[in-house]
C-alpha cells in the first residue's frame, strides 16, 4: 500500500481538494508525498499555489484523480477511483463538454435536465435502440425502456421503470418517453389503438395535475404508477394507473411565482369560445384562485391551443362532448367559488350578501339553490347525542370551509377523470404480463416543510431502502457468479427511519392518535413526540428555538418540520351540510357520480387515497351509522401509509430500473451546471450510495482477453503464455504485491477501486518511455542528416561560386569587344534604313495613285457591260417562264380530266358488272329451293335481322367518313383556285418591275453626272479613306475585343446552362426516384395490409367451429380474375354462373388503383387533346371557310356520282339481306318435313348459297371501304401538291417583288454603309435621298453643299449596292425556279408510283379474305398518313402542328373504325357458333367427322391441327384446362429452388408459364390466357408469403419474375422490343392480345418481391453489420480496450461465434453467386447491392453515432480499412459502378473525421469541405462523442466544436440525427432481352410435367 501512495502521490499527480463554491475543485502535487508528511503542496488550475493539510487524526489523503482517458465515461462505475468529486466531474464533462444528459451509474440511469428541446427521441432513435443491448449503446432513457421489455418478454417476469428526482428535474418527461418507447416498439394487440390511449392519458394528466412552480414549469403535484399489460405476444393491450397523494392546498393558494393546476388557465384562455359563455368565465386574472401567484403566462406555452390537445385526448379516451362540458362546469364553479366574497357579522359569525353574482353562477352551474349554499357557507351543524345545533361560523372559519369544499370537489373531480381514464385503458384482453412505470416525486427539503414534504420522503425512504437491498443484491450475484470470496459490504441501512415514521407509537401513529382526540392539537401532539422519541431515537431531534417543529435525519438530509397543519391536513375535513347540498343537486349528473358512495373511502381506480380527500360524512343523524362511518373511517397518513405499502408490494413483485433525475441549475438555464445542487441531489437520488456499494468490492471488471490487450505493453516476451488466464496471473502478481487488491474469476478479473488508474499509469509510463526512446533516436537521425545535407551544400556552394565568378570577367571583356563592333553597325544600317524608307514612300504613292485611276475606268466600263447582259437575261428568261407554266398547266387539265373521264367508264364497269342482275342470273334456278326452305330458316331470319342493322350503321358510318373526305378535297380545290389567283398577281408584279427598270436606267444616268463631279474631289476622298482605315482598324479591335467578350459571356452562359440543365435533370431524377419509392411504399403497404388480412381470416378461421376438412384450402382458390379481364362479352356469359367469393378471392387493390389512377391521367389528357383539337379545328375552319364553298360547287357532279354509286351499293346489299332472310324463312318452313336435313343434298346446296352471299356481302362491305380508302389517298396526294406549290413558287416571286418594292433600296445602302464607315468627325445626321436626288437635278447645284459629309461617294456606293442586289435577286429567282420544276418532276413521279402502289393495292386486297382486306387497308392508311405527316413536317415544321391535329383525329376516326369492326366481328362469331349449335342439334345423327357451318366460318381463324415433325416445334406448351392447377402447383408451389430447381435453365419456369401462355394467345382463347396469368401471379404470392424468410426461394422468384416480365415485352409485338429480336423470335410475337396492363401488375409483384428479398437480406445480414465493421479489429492492436462498467459492451476481440468483416464478405458472396446461378439479370443485382451497401453504411454510422466508445481515431483507422474491403469485393464483382460505394460516403467521411486533426480554424475549413454527405447534427455529434483511447490523444474542445457550427449554420438540411435504415431505393426492371430461342427448350422430367404437349 505504501509503494502504491509513493508512487501515486508524486509530483503533478491530481487530486480533488474540497471547495466552498464548486464543491470539489482540482489541484496538482508540487512535490512528492511522503509518508508521514502533515501537509501538501498543490497548485490550483489557475496558478495559485497553496497548502493543504491533512487531518491530524485520519491523515487521510484528498482523493485522486481518474486519468483522462476515463473522464467523459458512459458508466460511472467504469472509473477508477470511485468518489464523489470523480462522479461530479464526469457529469459535469459529458453534460456541458459533450451535451449528453444521460450515463449511467451501475443499473441507476442518471438524467440531467438539459432545459432545452434535444433531437434524441424521434422515432429513428427509437428504432435505433429497438432490440439493442443495454451496454452496446449510448445511455438513454429508451435503453432502459428497452431493457425492461426484453427482460419481460426473456425471464417471463414483470416490470418497473421507477423515475424520481426534484421538481424540475425531468421526471415526467422521462417516463412520457418510455411509455412512448413501450407504445412505438410493441404496437397494440389490436385495432383499437391502445398505444395510442395510453399515450393521450399524459395530456389529461398534465392538465389536471402539473403546475407551474418556481423550479418547474411543469411540475407534476401528484404521483402515479401506470401499468402498460401486454399479451402473451408482448403487445400493448391496455393500462392501468394509480395516483398518489394529490397537492389540494394548490386549488386555492400558491405562492408567488407560482400558478394553479393548467386546466383553470386553459379554461380562462378559452374562455370565449361560443360553447364556453355559460361558464361566464374571463381571464386568470379575474378569479382569486389563479391570480395569487401574479404569474398566469407560461413563456412560450398557448393556454387555448394547450386544451384543444387535452380535449382531443378526452375525445381519444371515449369522454364524450357532454361529459367534457360538465367537467369544465365544475371547474368553472370551483373558479367562481373562490371569488366569493364572504363577509364579517360579527367576531363570532359570517354572512355573504345577497345576489353575490359568482356564487349565483356557481349554484347556476352546479344546480343547487342559492338559499342552501350561502347558509351552510357561513354556519355549520353540530350534534350530540339528543340534539342537532347550528353553529356560526367566523369569517375566517367560513373562508376556510369554502376553501375546504373547493379542494373536496376538485379531489373527487381528479379521481373522476382518473376513474374514467382507468376505463378507457381496460381492454378485455388477458393480460400476459405488465411494465410499471413510477412517476414519484423525489425527496424535498424548504425553508418551511409539512406534511406533504413529509409523506413525500416517506415515501422517498421506503424507496431508498428497496434500491439499496436491490443493488446489494445485484453485487452478490455477480460475485457469487464468478465465484469471488464474499465479504459483507457494509451499507446504509434506513430501516430505523422506516420505523421512526411508521411503525408503533411512531408519528404517523401518534398523529393518528392526536387526530382522534376531541380536543387534539399540533401543539399537544408535538409533546408527544418529544416525550416519545426525543431520548430513544438519535434520528429525531428537537429544534433549539422552536416547540411546534421536530427535526428528522432522513438518508439525505436533516429536514426539520413544522407542526402547523399537520392534524388538519391528516384529518382532511369538509363541512358534512355543503356535501349534502351538492349532492341534492338534481340538474347535474356529473356532480352526482362525483359524490355517489361517499362513505365509501375507496377509489373507483384503486389510487392512492389521499388524492380525494375521503371524508366520510352520514346524512342521516342515526348514531349507529354515525359510530360505525367514524370507526372506518381512516386517515390521510393511514391512506397513504397503506397505498405506499401497496406500491412496494408491486415493486418487490418485479424487477425494477431505475431512472435519477437531476435538476442542473434553479434558473432553468439550457445546460447550465450547479455543482451545488447536483452534488445535493445526487447524494439525495443514492447514486453516490450506488458508488459506495460498488468502490467497497471489487468495481473494476475486466475479462481475461481485454486485460490481455490492453496490457499488452506492460508484458515481456517470456511472460507472454499461450494461456491468457495464466499469463495475466503472473502479470498482476508481479506489478500489484498485494493480492487483496485483485481477485480472480471465472471469466473476469476484479479490481479494487483505484487499481485501474494505477495500471493505466504504469501503462502511460512504458509507452511514454518507449516514446521518448524513439523521439532520441529519430532527433539524431534528422539531426545527422541535416548536418551531412548542409556540409555538402557548403562545398557546391563553394565550387558554384568561384566558377561564376570567372565566368562573369570572361563575359565581360567578350561584351567590351562585343560593344564596339555592334555600334559601328548599329549607325550605318540607321542611315541605310532611313534612305531606303524614303525611296519606298515615293514609289508607293505613284503606284497607288496609277492604280487608282486604272480602276475607276475599269470598273465604269466593266459595270455598264454588265447592266447590258442583265437586262438582256432577265428579259428572256421571263418569257420562257411564263410559256412553261402555261404549257404544263394545260397539259395537266387535260391528264386531270382524261383520268376521271377513265374513272366514270371504270365504275360504270363495276357497277354492271356486280349489279343485282347478273346475280340474279348467277342464282337461276334457286328460286323454287329457297321456296322449300323458308319455314327452316325463321329462327334465323332474327339473327339476320342484327347483322342488317350492324350493316346499315355501318354503312351510315362509312356515309359521313365519304362525306367528310369530300369536303376536305373541296377545300384542297379551293387551295388550288387560289394559287391561280396568286399566279395572276405575279404577271402584275412583273409589270411593275418594268416600271422598276426604267426608273434604274433613269438613275444610271443620274450616276454618270455623279461620277464626273465626283472626280473633282478626289484627292479629298483619298484622305477620308485613309483616316476611315484607321477608323476602321480601330473599329476592328473594339468589335474584337467585343466578340472576345461575347464569346466569354456566351461560355459562361453556356456553362451556366449546362449547370443549370444538369442541375434540373438532377432534380427531375430525384423527383422520378421520389415518386418511383412512393409508388413502390404503397405497394409494400399493401402487401403488408394484404398479409395482415390474410392472417385475420385465417385467425378468424381458426377460432370458428368448421371442421378442417371442410375447409377450402388455397391451392383451390380463383384467381383475381374481375382485375384483368378483357372486354368480351363471351366469357362475360361463361363467367356469370361463378361464385361471389371465388371472384373476389385474389382481389388486388394495388392494381385496382393504379388503373383508376391510369384511367383519370388517361381522361385529363384525352380531355387536353380535345380542347387542343377543337381549338385547332375551329381555326382551321375560319381560314378555309370561304375555300370551301367554291371547292363544293366545282366538286358538285362528283359528289352526286359518289353518292349514286353508294346509293346502289346500298340497294344491292339491302337486297342481298333480303334474299338472305328469305332463304332462311325458307329453310325453317321445310324443318318438318325433313327436305333439309343435315346431310341431304338441298341442305349442302343452300348451306353453300349461305356462305356464297355472306362471303358477297362482305365483299361489298370491303369494296366501300377500299375505296373510300383510295379517295382518301388521292385527296391527300393533291393537297400536299397544292401546298407545295403554293408554298414555293409564288412565295419566292411575292419576296422578291416585295423587296423591290418596299423601301427603296438607294436609301438603305446609303444609310446602311453610313452607319458602318461613320467617323468621328461627321456627325450630323445622313440626308433624305429624295432631298439628295433634288440637289443633283437642279440647274445650278450647289457642289459645297452637295458633298456634305461624303454624301456623292455614300450614293455612289449604294448604287453599286442596288445593282449587286439586283443581281443577287436574278439569280435567286433562277435557282427557285429549277428547284420548283424539280421538285414538281419529283412529284408527278411520286403521284405515278402512288397511282401503281394503290392499284397493286387493290388488286391484292382484293384477293384477301373479308377480315384480312380490312387489316391490310386501315395499316396502309395509317403509313401512308404517318409517311405524310413525316415528309409535311420536314418540308415545312411552321405548318405541321395543324397538320399533326388533323391526322390525328384521323387516326382516331379510322382506330374507332377498327375498334366498332372488332365488336361487330366478335358479336357475329358468337352468333354463328350459335347457329352452328342449332344446327348440330338439329342433325341429332350427325357423326364427329362432320362438318358444322361454325366451323366453316372459323377456318380462316382456326387452321386445322395437321401433325409436325419436332423440327417443326412452335415454341409452344399446350394443356387442357382442367390441368392449369397441376401446372401451377408442380411449376411454383412445389419447386425447390435447392431441389430440382438448381440443374435448371435459368428462368425455366418462367419459359414453360410463357410458352403455355402463347398456346392460349394462339387459340385466342381469352379466358384461358387470363386465368393462366391470375393462377401464376396468386401462387407466387402464395408461395413467398408460405417461404418468404428463405433468401434462395425469394431470390429464384424474383429472377423468375423478371424474366416472365421481360418475355412478355420481347414478344408482345411491339417494335421497341422487337428490335433485339431474331427473325425467328419475331415470328413467336404474341399475336391476340395485348397484354400491357397485365406486365404492369406482373412489374409490381416483381417490386413486392424485391422488396422481400432486400428484407429478408437485411434481416440475414443486421446482426453481422455493427460486430463485423465497428466492433471486430480487423487490423490488430490498432484500437485499444478501454476499461468498461457495469453495463458490459461486447468486446471488439475476435471470440468464437462473434462476427467479423469475413462473416460479411462470405455472406454478401452467398447473395451475389445465388443470384447469379437463379439467372438474375445484373442491372437489379447491382441494384439490390446498392440497397445492401446502403444498409450497411446506414446501420454502422447510426451505432458509431449512438456509441461514444467507438468515436477514436483508431478505430476510424478500422472502418476506412473495413470500407476498403468492401470496395474491394465491388471490383471484384465488377460491380463499381453501381452506385454501392456511394451509399458508403457517410460513413467514409465519419471516419475520416475520426482521423483529421481538429484544433484550428484550417482544421474546421477542411472539415466543412470534406463532410458534404454528412449533416451538421451528425457532424457536431461525432465531434462530441469524440474520445480518446490513448492519453497522447486530445479531446475535442468545445471552442471548436462552435466554429464548426457557425461555419455549417447556412446549410440546409435535414435536422434528423441518424440515417433511415428502412428507406429502401427505388427499383427498376431494365428491359433485357432473352437469346433463348424458345423451340430449344426441353422440360426435364423432374418438374412432373409430361401433361404438357409440345405444339
Amino acid at each position: 500500500m505504501n509503494r502504491e501512495l509513493e508512487y501515486m502521490f508524486v509530483q503533478c499527480a491530481r487530486v480533488w481538494i474540497p471547495d466552498a463554491e464548486d464543491v470539489w475543485k482540482s489541484a496538482e502535487l508540487i512535490k512528492d508525498y511522503k509518508n508521514g508528511d502533515a501537509s501538501l503542496q498543490l497548485t490550483l488550475e489557475d496558478g495559485t499555489n497553496i497548502e493543504h493539510k491533512l487531518d491530524p487524526k485520519t491523515k487521510n489523503l484528498p482523493h485522486l484523480r481518474n486519468p483522462d482517458i476515463l473522464v467523459g465515461e458512459n458508466d460511472l462505475t467504469a472509473l477508477s477511483y470511485l468518489h464523489e468529486p470523480a462522479v461530479l466531474h464526469n457529469l459535469k464533462v459529458r453534460f456541458i463538454d459533450s451535451k449528453l444528459i444521460y450515463t449511467y451509474c451501475g443499473i441507476v440511469l442518471v438524467a440531467i435536465n438539459p432545459y432545452e428541446t434535444l433531437p434524441i427521441y424521434g422515432t429513428d432513435i427509437i428504432n435505433a435502440y429497438s432490440g439493442q443491448n443495454m451496454g452496446d449503446m449510448d445511455p438513454h432513457i429508451f435503453a432502459v425502456a428497452e431493457e425492461a421489455y426484453k427482460q419481460m418478454a426473456r425471464d417471463e417476469r414483470n416490470q418497473s421503470i421507477i423515475v424520481s428526482g426534484e421538481s424540475g428535474a425531468g421526471k415526467t418527461v422521462s417516463a412520457k418517453y418510455a411509455m412512448r418507447y413501450f407504445a412505438t416498439v410493441s404496437g397494440s394487440a389490436s385495432e383499437a389503438n391502445v398505444e395510442e390511449k395510453v399515450l393521450a392519458s399524459n395530456p389529461i394528466m398534465e392538465a389536471i395535475g402539473n403546475a407551474k412552480t418556481t423550479r418547474n414549469d411543469n411540475s407534476s403535484r401528484f404521483g402515479k404508477y401506470i401499468e402498460i399489460g401486454f399479451d402473451n405476444r408482448y403487445r400493448i393491450i391496455g393500462a392501468n394507473m394509480r395516483t398518489y397523494l394529490l397537492e389540494k392546498s394548490r386549488v386555492v393558494f400558491q405562492a408567488d411565482e407560482e400558478r394553479n393546476y393548467h386546466i383553470f388557465y386553459q379554461l380562462c384562455a378559452s374562455a370565449k369560445l361560443p360553447e364556453f359563455k355559460n361558464l361566464r368565465l374571463s381571464t386568470a386574472n379575474d378569479f382569486l384562485y389563479t391570480r395569487q401567484g401574479r404569474s398566469p403566462v407560461i413563456d412560450g406555452v398557448d393556454d387555448s391551443k394547450e386544451l384543444c390537445t387535452t380535449r382531443h385526448a378526452f375525445t381519444l379516451l371515449g369522454i364524450n362532448e357532454s361529459y367534457q362540458m360538465g367537467l369544465f362546469q365544475v371547474l368553472a364553479a370551483i373558479l367562481h367559488l373562490g371569488n366569493v366574497e364572504i363577509k364579517e357579522k360579527d367576531s363570532d359569525s359570517s354572512l355573504i350578501a345577497p345576489n353575490n353574482r359568482h356564487l349565483t353562477a356557481f349554484c347556476e352551474l352546479v344546480g343547487v339553490t342559492y338559499k342552501d349554499m350561502s347558509q351552510w357557507l357561513c354556519h355549520r351543524k353540530l350534534k350530540t347525542a339528543t340534539e342537532t345545533y347550528i353553529k356560526p361560523l367566523s369569517r375566517l372559519q367560513a373562508t376556510n370551509a369554502r376553501d375546504a369544499l373547493s379542494k373536496h370537489i376538485y379531489a373527487k373531480l381528479f379521481s373522476w377523470i382518473v376513474e374514467h381514464v382507468n376505463k378507457a385503458l381496460v381492454t378485455s384482453i388477458k393480460q400476459h404480463s405488465f411494465i410499471g412505470v413510477l412517476d414519484i416525486y423525489g425527496f424535498e427539503t424548504f425553508e418551511i416543510n409539512s406534511f406533504e414534504q413529509f409523506c413525500i420522503n416517506y415515501a422517498n425512504e421506503k424507496l431508498q431502502q428497496q434500491f439499496n437491498m436491490h443493488v446489494f443484491k445485484l453485487e452478490q450475484e455477480e460475485y457469487m457468479k464468478e465465484q469471488i470470496p464474499w465479504t459483507l459490504i457494509d451499507f446504509y441501512d434506513n430501516q430505523p427511519c422506516i420505523n421512526l415514521i411508521e411503525a408503533k407509537m411512531g408519528i404517523l401513529d401518534l398523529l393518528d392518535e392526536e387526530c382522534k382526540m376531541p380536543k387534539g392539537s399540533d401543539d399537544s401532539w408535538a409533546q408527544k413526540l418529544y416525550n416519545t422519541h426525543l431520548k430513544t431515537c438519535c434520528l429525531f431531534e428537537k429544534p433549539r428555538m422552536s416547540n411546534r417543529a421536530f427535526i428528522i435525519q432522513h438518508f439525505a438530509d436533516k429536514v426539520e418540520y413544522q407542526c402547523d397543519g399537520f392534524l388538519e391536513k391528516n384529518k382532511d375535513t369538509v363541512n358534512e351540510e355543503q356535501i349534502n347540498v351538492l349532492k341534492a343537486s338534481k340538474k347535474f349528473h356529473l356532480l352526482m357520480e362525483l359524490f355517489q358512495d361517499e362513505e365509501k373511502a375507496t377509489s373507483p381506480t384503486g389510487q392512492a387515497p389521499g388524492t380525494g380527500g375521503r371524508t366520510r360524512l352520514s346524512i342521516k343523524p342515526d348514531k349507529s351509522r354515525e359510530t360505525s362511518s367514524k370507526e372506518h373511517k381512516k386517515t390521510v397518513g393511514c391512506q397513504f401509509r397503506n397505498s405506499l405499502q401497496m406500491l412496494m408490494e408491486t415493486l418487490n413483485a418485479t424487477t425494477p430500473h431505475y431512472v435519477r433525475c437531476i435538476k442542473p441549475n434553479d434558473f432553468k438555464l439550457a445546460f447550465s451546471f450547479d455543482p451545488k445542487r447536483a452534488v445535493q441531489q445526487l447524494r439525495a437520488c443514492g447514486v453516490l450510495e450506488t458508488i459506495r456499494i460498488s468502490a467497497a468490492g471489487f468495481p473494476s471488471r475486466w475479462t481475461y482477453q481485454e486485460f490481455f490487450s490492453r496490457y499488452r505493453v506492460l508484458m515481456k516476451q517470456k511472460d507472454v503464455l499461450p494461456d491468457k488466464k495464466l499469463t495475466c496471473k503472473h502479470v498482476l502478481e508481479r506489478l500489484v504485491e498485494d493480492q487483496d487488491k485483485y481477485q480472480f474469476g471465472k471469466t473476469k478479473i476484479f479490481f479494487r477501486a483505484g487499481q485501474v488508474a494505477y495500471l493505466e499509469k504504469l501503462r502511460a509510463d512504458k509507452l511514454r518511455a518507449a516514446c521518448i526512446r524513439i523521439q532520441k533516436t529519430i532527433r539524431c537521425w534528422l539531426a545527422r542528416k541535416k548536418y551531412l545535407r548542409k556540409r555538402s551544400a557548403a562545398i557546391t556552394i563553394q565550387r558554384f561560386t568561384r566558377g561564376y565568378q570567372a565566368r562573369c570577367l570572361a563575359k565581360f571583356m567578350r561584351l567590351t569587344q562585343a560593344a564596339t563592333v555592334i555600334q559601328k553597325y548599329q549607325r550605318m544600317y540607321v542611315e541605310k534604313k532611313r534612305y531606303r524608307k524614303k525611296q519606298a514612300a515615293a514609289l508607293a504613292m505613284q503606284t497607288i495613285l496609277r492604280a487608282y485611276m486604272a480602276r475607276q475606268k475599269y470598273q465604269a466600263l466593266l459595270r455598264e457591260h454588265k447592266a447590258v447582259i442583265i437586262q438582256k437575261r432577265i428579259r428572256g428568261w421571263l418569257a420562257r417562264c411564263w410559256y412553261k407554266r402555261c404549257l404544263e398547266a394545260i397539259v395537266y387539265l387535260q391528264c386531270c380530266i382524261r383520268r376521271m373521264r377513265a374513272k366514270r367508264e371504270l365504275k360504270k364497269l363495276k357497277i354492271e358488272a356486280r349489279s343485282v342482275e347478273h346475280f340474279k342470273k348467277l342464282n337461276k334456278g334457286m328460286e323454287n329451293k329457297i321456296m322449300q326452305l323458308q319455314r327452316k330458316i325463321d329462327e334465323q331470319n332474327k339473327d339476320n335481322r342484327l347483322i342488317s342493322e350492324k350493316l346499315v350503321g355501318l354503312e351510315s358510318s362509312y356515309a359521313v367518313e365519304g362525306e367528310r373526305m369530300r369536303s376536305e378535297l373541296s377545300q384542297l380545290r379551293g387551295v388550288e383556285e387560289d394559287a391561280r389567283n396568286k399566279a395572276i398577281q405575279v404577271s402584275s408584279l412583273l409589270e411593275e418591275l418594268e416600271k422598276l427598270r426604267k426608273e434604274l436606267s433613269v438613275t444610271q444616268q443620274e450616276k454618270k453626272t455623279l461620277e464626273e463631279w465626283a472626280q473633282t474631289y478626289r484627292s479629298e476622298m483619298e484622305k477620308m479613306v485613309s483616316e476611315l482605315k484607321d477608323q476602321n482598324g480601330s473599329l476592328k479591335k473594339e468589335k474584337d475585343d467585343l466578340n472576345r467578350l461575347i464569346q466569354e459571356q456566351s461560355q459562361q452562359m453556356t456553362e451556366k446552362m449546362t449547370r443549370a440543365i444538369a442541375e434540373e435533370t438532377h432534380q427531375l431524377e430525384t423527383d422520378l426516384n421520389e415518386e418511383r419509392s412512393r409508388y413502390q411504399n404503397l405497394l409494400s403497404e399493401h402487401l403488408r395490409l394484404e398479409e395482415k388480412y390474410d392472417d385475420l381470416k385465417e385467425e378468424m378461421a381458426r377460432s370458428s367451429n368448421i371442421k378442417p376438412g371442410h375447409r377450402r384450402t388455397d391451392s383451390t382458390h380463383s384467381s383475381n380474375e374481375s382485375e384483368y379481364t378483357y372486354n368480351s362479352e363471351y366469357t362475360e356469359m361463361e363467367e356469370g354462373s361463378r361464385a361471389g367469393d371465388d371472384v373476389t378471392r385474389g382481389m388486388d387493390t394495388s392494381l385496382t388503383l393504379k388503373l383508376q389512377k391510369r384511367v383519370t391521367e388517361l381522361e385529363q389528357e384525352k380531355q387536353s387533346l380535345r380542347d387542343e383539337l377543337e381549338n385547332k379545328e375551329d381555326q382551321f375552319q375560319r381560314a378555309r371557310a370561304r375555300d370551301d364553298a367554291e371547292f363544293r360547287k366545282a366538286r358538285g357532279a362528283e359528289l352526286e356520282y359518289e353518292s349514286l354509286k353508294r346509293q346502289e351499293l346500298e340497294s344491292e346489299n339491302k337486297k342481298l339481306r333480303h334474299d338472305l332472310a328469305e332463304m332462311r324463312r325458307s329453310l325453317l318452313g321445310n324443318t318438318a318435313a325433313g327436305a333439309g336435313a343435315p346431310g341431304s343434298p338441298a341442305y349442302k346446296v343452300l348451306l353453300d348459297q349461305l356462305n356464297a352471299s355472306c362471303e358477297e356481302l362482305e365483299v361489298r362491305k370491303e369494296e366501300v371501304l377500299i375505296l373510300r380508302s383510295q379517295l382518301v389517298s388521292q385527296k391527300e396526294a393533291m393537297h400536299h401538291k397544292d401546298e407545295k406549290e403554293t408554298m414555293t413558287e409564288p412565295s419566292v416571286f411575292a419576296e422578291d417583288v416585295n423587296k423591290l418594292k418596299d423601301a427603296d433600296e438607294l436609301k438603305q445602302a446609303y444609310v446602311g454603309l453610313k452607319d458602318t464607315n461613320r467617323s468621328p468627325r461627321f456627325t450630323r445626321p445622313p440626308l433624305e435621298v429624295g432631298d439628295l436626288l433634288s440637289r443633283l437635278r437642279s440647274a445650278a447645284p450647289d457642289l459645297h453643299r452637295l458633298n456634305e459629309d461624303g454624301e456623292l461617294w455614300l450614293v455612289n456606293q449604294g448604287l453599286k449596292e442596288t445593282v449587286r442586289l439586283l443581281e443577287h435577286q436574278l439569280q435567286t429567282q433562277r435557282r427557285t425556279y429549277e428547284n420548283e420544276t424539280e421538285s414538281l418532276r419529283g412529284e408527278l413521279q411520286n403521284v405515278k408510283e402512288e397511282n401503281n402502289r394503290q392499284q397493286q393495292l387493290l388488286a391484292q386486297n382484293l384477293q384477301l379474305p373479308p377480315e384480312a382486306r380490312i387489316e391490310a387497308s386501315l395499316q396502309h392508311e395509317i403509313t401512308r398518313l404517318t409517311n405524310e405527316n413525316l415528309e409535311f413536317m420536314a418540308n415545312d415544321p411552321a405548318a405541321s402542328q395543324e397538320a399533326r391535329v388533323i391526322i390525328l383525329r384521323r387516326m382516331v376516326d379510322l382506330m374507332e373504325q377498327l375498334e366498332k369492326q372488332d365488336r361487330t366481328i366478335r358479336k357475329l362469331k358468337k352468333q354463328l357458333k350459335v347457329y352452328s349449335k342449332r344446327i348440330g342439334e338439329m342433325g341429332a345423327g350427325q357423326t364427329e367427322g362432320q362438318t358444322s357451318p361454325g366451323q366453316m366460318v372459323e377456318e380462316p381463324i382456326h387452321p386445322v391441327n395437321i401433325p409436325r415433325r419436332e423440327k417443326d416445334f412452335q415454341g409452344m406448351l399446350e394443356y387442357k384446362r382442367e390441368d392449369e392447377m397441376k401446372l401451377v402447383k408442380n411449376l411454383i408451389l412445389e419447386l425447390k429452388p435447392r431441389g430440382v430447381a438448381v440443374n435448371l435453365i435459368p428462368g425455366l419456369p418462367a419459359y414453360i408459364l410463357f410458352m403455355c401462355l402463347r398456346h392460349a394467345d394462339y387459340l385466342n382463347d381469352d379466358q384461358k390466357v387470363r386465368t393462366l396469368l391470375t393462377s401464376t401471379i396468386n401462387s407466387i404470392k402464395k408461395i413467398l408469403k408460405k417461404r418468404g424468410d428463405d433468401f434462395e426461394t425469394v431470390s429464384f422468384w424474383l429472377a423468375n419474375t423478371c424474366r416472365f416480365l421481360h418475355c412478355l415485352k420481347q414478344y408482345s409485338g411491339d417494335e421497341a422490343f422487337m428490335k433485339h429480336n431474331t427473325q425467328r423470335q419475331n415470328e413467336h410475337c404474341l399475336s391476340n392480345f395485348d397484354l400491357a396492363e397485365y406486365r404492369q401488375v406482373i412489374s409490381d409483384l416483381a417490386i413486392q418481391i424485391y422488396q422481400q428479398l432486400i428484407k429478408c437480406m437485411e434481416n440475414i445480414l443486421q446482426p453481422m453489420i455493427v460486430s463485423g465493421m465497428l466492433e471486430h479489429e480487423t487490423i490488430q492492436g490498432v484500437s485499444g480496450v478501454k476499461p468498461t462498467g457495469l453495463r458490459k459492451r461486447t468486446s471488439s476481440i475476435a471470440d468464437e461465434g462473434t462476427y467479423t468483416l469475413d462473416s460479411i464478405l462470405r455472406q454478401l458472396n452467398a447473395f451475389h453467386s445465388i443470384m447469379c446461378q437463379h439467372g438474375t439479370d445484373p442491372e437489379l443485382i447491382k441494384q439490390v447491392v446498392k440497397q445492401l451497401f446502403y444498409i450497411i453504411g446506414a446501420v454502422t454510422l447510426n451505432n458509431l453515432l449512438l456509441r461514444k466508445d467507438m468515436c477514436s481515431w483508431s478505430k476510424g483507422m478500422q472502418i476506412r480499412y473495413n470500407v476498403s474491403q468492401l470496395e474491394e469485393w465491388l471490383r471484384d464483382k465488377g460491380l463499381m459502378t453501381c452506385g454501392a460505394k456511394e451509399t458508403l460516403e457517410p460513413l467514409i467521411q465519419a471516419a475520416q473525421l475520426l482521423q483529421v486533426k481538429k484544433k484550428t480554424d484550417e482544421d474546421a475549413e477542411a472539415i466543412c469541405s470534406m463532410c458534404q454527405a454528412l449533416t451538421t447534427a451528425q457532424i457536431v455529434k461525432v465531434l462530441n462523442l469524440y474520445t480518446p483511447v490513448n492519453e497522447f490523444e486530445e479531446r475535442v474542445s468545445v471552442a471548436f466544436i462552435r466554429t464548426i457550427q457557425t461555419r455549417l449554420r447556412d446549410r440546409c438540411e435535414s435536422p434528423q440525427l441518424l440515417m433511415d435504415t428502412k428507406m429502401i431505393y427505388p427499383v427498376t426492371f431494365p428491359f433485357s432481352p432473352s437469346c433463348v430461342a424458345l423451340e430449344t427448350i426441353q422440360i426435364p422430367g423432374s418438374l412432373n410435367l409430361a401433361f404438357l404437349t409440345r405444339v
